[in-house]
């Protein structure tokens, strides 16, 4: 008979082995396919909002070059860079034949802003006397950059 009490016969216990870093379990796979699927995602999106805006940032540095506006051929000139924006962002046959009033209504309505019309210059874009002129570029400047697209 034996002694239960007799350890001559104890073992240690046999740890099995550790788990490999490499290669990983196919979980892993997947979460790493489904966080490089959304980068490229996120850089195709990225990439598209960048080509999509550059003719706003075309006009932006159109502005930048115009320096001050003091007279009716500058309040002219941010005319003409504004139109040229328009005319990318918007249908032709709803932009192209605007002038005056109703160009200023065209940027008043599209621009989300009372901008140009509180400035007064409805008068200017008409040939009038010139307004402030670094209001009417940081007026311009915000039309470009915030102006809805439609059609």
């Amino acid at each position: 008979m034996t002694d239960q009490a007799d350890l001559s016969r104890l073992a240690d216990i046999v740890v099995p082995p550790p788990v490999p870093w490499w290669p990983p379990a196919p979980g892993w796979w997947i979460l790493l396919a489904a966080l490089l699927a959304a980068i490229l995602i996120l850089l195709a999106a990225g990439s598209r909002h960048y080509r999509r805006n550059a003719y706003r940032r075309e006009a932006l540095a159109a502005l930048d070059r115009l320096g001050t506006v003091s007279d009716a051929a500058g309040i002219a000139a941010v005319s003409a860079v504004l139109k040229r924006t328009a005319l990318v962002a918007y249908p032709r046959r709803q932009v192209a034949s605007l002038t005056g009033g109703e160009w200023l209504a065209f940027l008043e309505r599209t621009s989300g802003r009372g901008d140009f019309a509180a400035l007064g210059f409805a008068g200017a874009l008409s040939g009038g006397p010139a307004g402030d002129g670094a209001a009417l570029l940081a007026a311009a400047r915000h039309w470009v950059r915030r102006h809805r697209e439609e059609g």
